[in-house]
């Protein structure tokens, strides 16, 4: 009994040390590795850069007050269509004392020459009358009564224009009616009635009344790396997109290109402008953020595959083209342009070989 015992222990020890060879093995061989292959495809290869930037209008005017003081009415909201010569506020002119001091005493002095001019020229016209004058003498005091006449007139409308801003001779020509100077849409007023505004002069750019611009014809700004500038010129096609217009490209063309760089994050940027084709149903808002693709350079209709299979040996580039099932050989291949994902054959691979895909 006890051999048979032993027997069955060492025959499962035999058979435990086989299994484990046995397994070992198996795990020990290999699977065959199977290549995918690809084939090269007739596309357009382009090689284009990307700018950032925004959607501006080409005219976007500031409109200031000709005069300082108290805005008493605003006549338009932002968003409103205005056409050149529109009002769009008004306002109070709060004159200084010193000016108005000085004007009150010229209107003063005018009325007491005008009031001795005109007493002068009564008394000579009595004598005229009476032929005791010469009538020079009396067309000369005639004179001098009419010019006191105009002074004294100009002083008070020198006074009254101090005051108000207005006199009764200029009728609607005032300047406390702040004007359109172009047609367009009113895109921001950062005034309201009761505040003060300053008009603009040597050493103050002035209160901004209103913006207003053309919204219908729209440009693109945006930058341009120091690496892709050299490559662009004027009139080239651009695609923009803008990120609040989703699935809509629009066309623009180049029209201006910054002859100065400016440094932004560590790179040299240059400024760019394009012209924008807008479209009839589309309204495109002042501000929108954009990027534009510009296209360097473009092959139509040519053979191209997948960077991803070609491979490097110095200065050759060639690729493995399979002869049979899983067979292949190393044939050395001539290309072009790239666009970062495909890049064009121009030599050494025909439209029906395929091409081993490298395992990384």
């Amino acid at each position: 009994m006890k051999r048979i015992i032993k027997f069955t222990i060492l025959l499962v020890f035999i058979a435990l040390i086989i299994w484990v060879f046995v397994y070992l093995y198996q795990q020990s061989k290999t699977a065959p590795v199977v290549y995918e292959t690809e084939t090269p495809v007739t596309t357009n290869i382009l090689r284009k850069t990307v700018a950032t930037g925004s959607v501006v209008p080409r005219k976007e005017i500031a409109i200031k007050p000709q005069e300082s003081g108290i805005v008493t009415a605003v006549y338009v909201q932002p968003g409103e269509l205005v056409k050149q010569g529109d009002d769009l506020a008004r306002i109070q002119i709060i004159p200084e004392m010193v000016q108005v001091n000085e004007a009150e005493n010229r209107v003063n002095k005018a009325r007491l020459a005008f009031a001795n001019a005109e007493k002068e020229f009564e008394r000579i016209q009595q004598l005229y009358e009476q032929e005791v004058v010469a009538l020079s003498d009396f067309q000369a005091e005639e004179l001098h009564f009419k010019s006191s006449r105009e002074d004294l007139q100009a002083a008070e409308n020198h006074l009254q224009l101090i005051q108000e801003g207005v006199t009764k001779q200029m009728g609607s020509k005032t300047n406390t009616v702040i004007r359109s100077t172009i047609s367009g849409m009113v895109l921001d007023v950062p005034i309201e009635e009761g505040n003060s505004v300053i008009k603009s002069n040597n050493f103050n750019d002035g209160t901004t009344v209103a913006m207003v611009a053309d919204m219908g014809e729209m440009i693109f700004e945006g930058m341009v790396d120091e690496t892709e500038v050299g490559k662009l010129k004027e009139g080239m096609h651009l695609v923009m997109t803008i990120g609040a217009i989703e699935n809509e490209m629009f066309d623009a063309y180049l029209e201006y290109i910054s002859p100065k760089g400016v440094e932004e994050g560590g790179a040299i940027q240059f400024e760019i402008k394009a012209a924008v084709e807008l479209k009839d149903n589309r309204f495109i808002r002042a501000g929108y953020s954009a990027s534009a693709d510009i296209v360097l350079d473009r092959r139509d209709s040519v053979l191209a595959i997948n960077e991803k299979v070609l491979q490097f040996s110095g200065d050759s580039v060639f690729v493995e083209v399979e002869t049979a099932p899983q067979v292949f050989e190393k044939r050395l291949v001539k290309t072009g342009l790239s666009d970062g994902l495909n890049i064009e054959l121009l030599e050494g691979l025909e439209a029906e070989e395929k091409v081993k895909v490298p395992v990384i």
